[in-house]
């Protein structure tokens, strides 16, 4: 498949709907879908008024990065160049000119999670599992402008917390803590109400609507450095075991090198 069959794009009326499309994989993302989700985000097509992001077969909304994409990962600059890409299609997705929804069925973890933390509105199905189990499988690290984004969600101890137990937040808690903002019963159901949303949020003042999120997002903004932790985690003896384990099923011999 490439990122025209893996990404799906479809516009029904003044909105536009963007799906990945790897249920087989529990909709893991590859890079050439990161780079079409980040090319929608950045140049939304004319005449629409806002997105709708989900993840196609309501088993998932995205289960982060596909993993074999790292085989290759081997150098300083291959960890920081992933992660540079990653920084500038959450950008895109942050700062889209429109106002976007994720509609997150299952699993949402990783790259997942990411995306849908960048969205302006995020609802879920009951059966919603959010979170960044990296301390488990691969051992990375977020960007300083990932953790930033989450924690100015649900607080930076929330954060610290959900990644050091590798824990994964389910919808009632997301609801609770203002991850998302209503529980579907079902995928269906999902669909239906992020229609109705972008049909509401069609109705509002664009310019209103632009301007509060871009003057937040620079409120936020805060330049940190984080290239140090980035290359020692992703060239760590570590994360090739994490990699390896998570291939071949096998729970991770961690080392701290």
């Amino acid at each position: 498949m490439n990122s025209s069959t893996e990404i799906l794009f479809e516009r029904r009326g003044d909105t536009g709907v963007i799906t990945f499309n790897r249920p087989q994989a529990r909709n893991a993302l590859t890079f050439s879908m990161y780079e079409r989700l980040g090319a929608l985000c950045a140049d939304p097509p004319a005449g629409l008024r806002s997105l709708v992001v989900t993840g196609a077969g309501g088993a998932a909304f995205a289960a982060g990065t596909d993993i074999s994409q790292f085989r290759e990962f081997s150098t300083p600059d291959h960890a920081v160049e992933y992660e540079a890409t990653m920084d500038r299609v959450l950008g895109a997705v942050e700062s889209c000119p429109l106002p976007t929804i994720a509609a997150i069925a299952g699993a949402c973890t990783g790259g997942g999670a990411a995306i849908a933390s960048a969205c302006d509105l995020r609802i879920a199905t009951s059966d919603m599992k959010f979170g960044f189990p990296i301390a488990r499988t691969l051992g990375n690290c977020l960007s300083a402008a990932n953790l930033g984004r989450l924690g100015a969600l649900i607080g930076p101890g929330r954060v610290r917390e959900m990644i050091f137990l590798s824990r994964l937040v389910g919808a009632e808690e997301a609801m609770r803590i203002g991850l998302v903002t209503e529980i579907l019963d079902s995928f269906e159901s999902l669909a239906s109400r992020a229609f109705e949303l972008a049909e509401r949020l069609a109705e509002q003042a664009p310019l209103t609507l632009r301007a509060t999120k871009e003057i937040q997002r620079r409120m936020a903004r805060v330049e940190i450095e984080d290239r140090d932790w980035i290359v020692r985690c992703y060239t760590s003896e570590d994360f090739r075991e994490g990699l390896d384990a998570f291939l071949t099923k096998r729970k991770p011999r961690w080392q701290g090198q």
